[in-house]
């Protein structure tokens, strides 16, 4: 039998040091909330693929439909010979999106190149340059995807210079002492003092920050934003990467805020674990650039299509969207019970069941203890679960269990992270 120690000394002989694993164990595999290891060890999985499994592990329906479509057609190229599931799935995600005006919807592979091609097509249907983005946003590893990150460690660290052309403003943290307000005279006063109105072909932001630390971006935030889009011809991005398909107790996180995006970037749970991502949003926009100046060889393949569209009756047919919110609510109320146990855990947050807590030194402070984060995240996974840190100063627990799983699953894992942080504090 292959064991972890043996695949760990051919994964450091032969795999870079930058692409870095969480995990000495090695994945066999997985059903709905549990990955097994090589070695036959069962693991509680909180981090859901980083936010790509709503609907678990190797849902049911989602691997029919892929075994089915292998069974037909596997790969032409969209760009060569077009094929019913890219149609099918595109014509549906203009129909759930907000909005109501005309829409198309493009498809490529992953969320990074959702973001690129978002920036493209901005840019080619304003004829402007100028991109702002948000500090502690995460929009991809890929050089504009850098460009436009606001996080330096780990992601953009000895990778410049960047693509120029882009400006951040703070992001809203009532716990860190940012107001909306702030946020918004930051952003009046890029457009003062660094680059004028007139040349800003797009605002980028997250509804919900993922990487940065799962803080929801204010209806007022994000009104103001697009007044500020329509009042001057910017195109208003919502990167819903990490907050889509039913993460967030809406399928968008836009939803909560009532406001309309021009373009919508989304991947991740999108396809239940096959490699799709898209941009949807305002047809003008997207029929902008020219025939043949956005493409991708392997962007909506037949199998993540399929799956995908899988995905979407999943969501539907077992009403995710509600269990989006009792997951949340299960594991919000866990967080805030640990706030009376340890001293170290403050700030609980939600929307849905995008859930997270700040580890800190002192509540008084609110000093960020990113040590005892990244303490828990290996302590929990010696106990047998799956679980992700995060935020602009590494102290963020993250949860992206999947909506799947059952309450019990959930609350085991729960009980694991009170050990966890027991033992840490003792």
């Amino acid at each position: 039998m292959t064991t972890n120690a043996e695949l760990q000394a051919l994964r450091e002989q032969y795999v870079p040091l930058g692409a870095a694993n969480m995990s000495t164990h090695f994945a066999d595999r997985a059903e709905n909330g549990e990955i097994f290891d090589i070695e036959g060890r069962r693991f509680i999985d909180f981090a859901g693929g980083i936010g790509v499994l709503n609907v678990g592990h190797r849902h049911p329906k989602v691997v029919a439909a892929v075994e089915a479509q292998m069974q037909k057609l596997m790969h032409t190229c969209f760009h060569v010979m077009p094929y019913e599931p890219y149609i099918r799935l595109a014509k549906k995600l203009c129909e759930l999106t907000p909005g109501t005006m005309a829409k198309k919807a493009f498809l490529v592979n992953t969320g990074a190149e959702a973001v690129e091609n978002a920036i493209k097509i901005a840019r080619a249907a304003t004829k402007r340059s100028a991109v702002i983005a948000f500090n502690g946003g995460f929009h991809g590893r890929t050089m504009m995807g850098m460009a436009l990150t606001g996080k330096v460690v780990p992601y953009k660290v000895g990778f410049g210079p960047f693509p120029g052309g882009v400006y951040h403003v703070p992001y809203p943290n009532e716990y860190h002492k940012i107001s909306v307000q702030d946020s918004l005279t930051a952003l009046h006063n890029v457009l003062k003092n660094d680059i004028e109105a007139s040349t800003v072909a797009a605002i980028i932001i997250e509804p919900v920050q993922g990487e940065g630390g799962f803080y929801a971006a204010p209806k007022e935030l994000l009104e103001a934003v697009r007044a500020l889009c329509d009042q001057h011809g910017i195109v208003m991005i919502a990167d819903e990467v990490q907050s889509g398909f039913g993460r967030t107790g809406k399928l968008f996180a836009m939803e909560h805020s009532g406001v309309v995006p021009d373009l919508m970037t989304m991947a991740k749970s999108m396809a239940g674990g096959m490699t799709l991502a898209g941009v949807v949003g305002r047809a003008e926009l997207l029929d902008a650039p020219v025939p043949g100046s956005i493409g991708s060889t392997y962007g909506g393949s037949p199998m993540a299509c399929a799956a995908a569209l899988a995905v979407i009756e999943v969501i539907e047919e077992e009403n995710l969207l509600q269990r989006s919110e009792q997951v949340g609510k299960l594991i919000a109320e866990h967080f805030e019970g640990l706030k009376s146990q340890f001293a170290c855990v403050d700030n609980v947050r939600n929307q849905g069941a995008m859930v997270a807590m700040e580890l800190v030194k002192d509540r008084d402070s609110r000093t960020p203890d990113p040590d005892m984060a990244k303490a828990l995240t290996v302590k929990a996974q010696q106990k047998g679960l799956i679980l992700l840190s995060c935020g602009i100063y590494a102290n963020t627990i993250r949860v992206l269990v999947p909506l799947t799983a059952p309450d019990a699953l959930i609350r085991e894992g729960l009980e694991l992270i009170t050990a966890s942080l027991a033992e840490l504090t003792q």
